[in-house]
């Protein structure tokens, strides 16, 4: 009797600080995409690699250890890596061009078993183009809302002495509010661009626009 042959496979699961608790994008809604996946199409999923972490950059490979392990892992067992999601690789054309570069298979599970290399550039391709557009999106909204008189906060305003604090989110509530379907990250770097000083007069990070947005949230 003959026997179908184990088809085996590596899962990569990529989440960034600001996205773990994003729907969609966290490590558990990745690994059930992945298995659900699995089991639709005869894999089984030798090994799991999870990395915490943004990936950004020229150098993001060197970044991302556990997928540098995934790669490796692949390679022994002759094997292709799955993820859920593109962008748990990358939006960028030319690091996903790197990966190709590195002789495994990528199957992405939204993208479906079949998308090949060249149809995994075009989705990169089509990616980064979002993202640049995105960053203009941003980047007009915050211009528009400086255009309207909208206070941007300032750490010499009175009773502005926090981050945390509800007067310095309230004073941001306008200004943020239209963007909150970017990233952290993305907001941060939107305003710094415009120069928005942060409560201390600092530049912004993922976790002072998570900050304020949580407390926006919770006076909500």
């Amino acid at each position: 009797m003959r026997t179908t042959p184990v088809k085996h496979a590596v899962a990569y699961i990529r989440v960034s600080t600001q996205q773990q608790g994003k729907s969609g994008l966290g490590i558990e809604a990745q690994g059930e995409a992945l298995m659900r996946f699995a089991d639709a199409e005869g894999f089984v999923i030798s090994q799991i690699f999870t990395e915490v972490e943004t990936g950004k950059g020229s150098d993001a490979l060197d970044k991302r250890p556990q997928l540098k392990a995934a790669l490796a892992a692949a390679k022994e067992l002759g094997c292709p890596v799955i993820v859920a999601k593109l962008d748990r690789l990358s939006r960028d054309v030319a690091f996903i061009a790197g990966l190709m570069a590195q002789r495994v298979p990528f199957i992405v599970t939204e993208l479906g078993a079949n998308a090949d290399p060249f149809m995994l550039h075009i989705y990169a391709a089509l990616a980064e183009q979002e993202r640049r557009m995105i960053s203009k999106r941003t980047t007009d909204a915050l211009t528009a809302a400086k255009a309207r008189g909208v206070k941007l906060g300032s750490p010499t305003t009175p009773g502005i002495l926090r981050d945390r604090s509800v007067a310095f989110a309230e004073s941001l509530r306008a200004l943020v509010t239209p963007l909150l379907d970017q990233s952290f990250a993305r907001i941060a770097t939107a305003l710094n661009e415009q120069n928005v000083p942060t409560a201390n007069g600092g530049r912004w990070s993922a976790t002072t626009v998570r900050r304020v947005i949580l407390k926006l949230e919770l006076e909500a």
